[in-house]
């Protein structure tokens, strides 16, 4: 059965966060809030958040500077995944990966579906590997961060949960959570 084996250890992801967006900031910055007090909640390490236009140079030095930590394992993105001439999120951050979770975004839009209807459609939500890094790709609203954490990401971060999740596919935790 699908879900939190309490017999299990827990171990506690090293994550960051980043903010895509032309307009907020620290102070009006709900969404990446939302996902940096998502990922303290429930017990993971948050090693950093920062804020970036959406502008792909950027995006990419930001998300190459954390790839060269091996400390941050996740990276949850928040931003530019819609269709307006500033989002640049996909275009940024896919070439980085070396495998694309094809199964995430078919989730997000399931979930989204529910609150959002048929605009979920317009999302380019999307995930994938790189390096041995995960990275997620939410919309930049915070209802869309919500859909993505609640029941999808906080899952599927999650050691414990069962019949697998992606920790069981970091380097450090290969042995003890396959």
């Amino acid at each position: 059965m699908a879900g939190i084996d309490e017999a299990l250890t827990f171990y506690p992801l090293g994550m960051a966060v980043l903010t895509i967006s032309d307009t907020r900031t620290v102070a009006t910055d709900s969404s990446g809030a939302f996902l940096a007090d998502s990922i303290v909640a429930a017990g993971h390490t948050l090693h950093d958040c920062a804020i970036v236009t959406d502008d792909i140079p950027a995006i990419r030095r930001q998300i190459v500077r954390w790839l060269e930590r091996s400390e941050i394992e996740i990276i949850l993105t928040t931003g530019g995944t819609g269709f307006s001439q500033r989002d640049n999120t996909p275009e940024a951050v896919k070439p980085l990966l070396r495998r694309e979770m094809d199964g995430f975004p078919v989730a997000f839009h399931q979930k989204s579906l529910t609150t959002v209807g048929v605009a979920s459609m317009q999302s380019r939500a999307f995930a994938g590997q790189a390096g041995d890094a995960f990275i997620f790709c939410l919309p930049g609203s915070t209802g869309a961060c919500r859909d993505g954490w609640q029941g999808l990401l906080e899952l599927e971060l999650d050691s414990r949960h069962r019949p697998c999740s992606i920790a069981g596919a970091l380097p450090r935790l290969r042995d003890v959570c396959a």
